[in-house]
């Protein structure tokens, strides 16, 4: 019994420290995530979320514990990792402190089981509504940057692929979907890869289009679906929420069906007769001005679009286009692109006339 009592009295002050420095660990990363969920996204409901379980965590953060505190003696303070140093972007940030969260929780989890069940049982309720908040947070900053693309390169097969999109990218395109109809899977996959990194360095979001399975395997941030792939549900329960899923459409009942079968966005056309859809008749200017008074989500006019028809198409109402041959063939893929979104960003400065009424919200009716 007087051995059971020692190693009692020996494994207390390290219970308590680990204790401490798990609770500072997981409330400094969820005030990480907090401030940006106020500041950079404004989201008062993920604000309050976050602010709540850093609450719940400080009340379990006695001034017992934080007496076991040993700084100086804590080998744990000279240990890094290059990782550490630096981040490429925001989203690293928060998935780094996510991570650093959820480890620090499940240290808490356990360890809590010695010290109070009842504080095990707290702490794994804040593990689970932290992995809620992961993915409700990166599914919105992946859709409000696809709200805030105006313009869409879709691909085509060329011996300058890789060179032709970073071109894109450089002129400020922020939204691409790689698209090869007659490449093997094997070189599909390899090409999906490459683009998905040489997007996500320029912080553009990535979309392979008809193969959730090959968007899922280089963890592209969306799929886009023809009217005969698989049903929207089905690439929802292969993908999960976060990713973005998009449909095309040629009427108005396609549009409508799209919509609520959950699509996040929908290619409205194609507008005028392309090679890219060969033998489908144009859906036209007025199928643009349909989507225009009757689309809640976002929706890229695509189908012949270039540089002598743009204006027409803005005029009908569109505020996003997506486009192939004319940045893929372009001789300058970067001003072609720097073109296009000029063009598009003077559309969505103007108010915008519909049924009568007039908003200064680009984004309104949901576009």
């Amino acid at each position: 019994m007087g051995n059971t009592d020692s190693r009692s009295q020996f494994a207390q002050p390290a219970l308590y420290r680990i204790l401490d420095a798990n609770l500072d660990r997981a409330r400094e990363g969820l005030r990480v995530i907090e401030e940006w969920c106020r500041f950079g996204l404004n989201h008062s409901r993920l604000t309050e979320q976050c602010k709540h379980l850093r609450q719940t965590l400080a009340q379990w953060h006695t001034s017992e514990l934080r007496a076991a505190r040993n700084t100086p003696d804590d080998p744990g303070t000279d240990l890094t990792h290059p990782q550490e140093a630096s981040r490429d972007s925001i989203e690293d940030v928060l998935q780094a402190n996510f991570c650093r969260v959820e480890e620090a929780l499940r240290v808490l989890e356990e360890y809590g089981k010695v010290y109070s069940s009842e504080m095990a049982t707290a702490v794994k309720q804040v593990r689970y509504h932290v992995y809620t908040i992961e993915s409700s947070l990166m599914s919105y900053q992946k859709h409000q940057r696809l709200r805030q693309s105006l313009l869409y390169l879709v691909t085509a097969p060329s011996d300058n692929l890789f060179a032709i999109v970073e071109a894109a990218l450089q002129g400020g395109l922020t939204l691409v979907q790689y698209r090869d109809k007659q490449a093997d899977d094997s070189v599909r996959l390899t090409t999906a890869q490459k683009l998905c990194q040489i997007c996500h360095d320029y912080g553009a979001l990535f979309i392979v289009n008809d193969r959730p399975d090959i968007a899922l395997a280089v963890n592209a941030d969306g799929v886009h679906l023809g009217q005969q792939d698989i049903p929207t549900e089905l690439a929802r329960q292969l993908l999960g929420p976060q990713k973005i899923i998009g449909r095309s459409t040629t009427n108005s009942d396609e549009l409508h069906r799209a919509i609520a079968e959950g699509a996040d966005y929908i290619g409205v056309g194609p507008v005028y007769e392309t090679p890219t859809k060969a033998g489908k008749a144009a859906a036209g200017l007025e199928y643009v001005r349909y989507a225009a008074d009757h689309s809640p989500v976002p929706w890229f006019a695509i189908g012949g679009i270039d540089s002598t028809n743009i204006h027409d198409v803005l005029s009908a109402g569109a505020q996003r286009a997506s486009v192939v041959r004319a940045v893929m063939q372009a001789e300058q893929p970067t001003l072609a692109t720097q073109y296009f979104l000029a063009q598009l960003n003077q559309r969505n400065r103007k108010p915008i006339a519909r049924n009568g009424q007039t908003s200064e919200d680009p984004w309104d009716n949901g576009q």
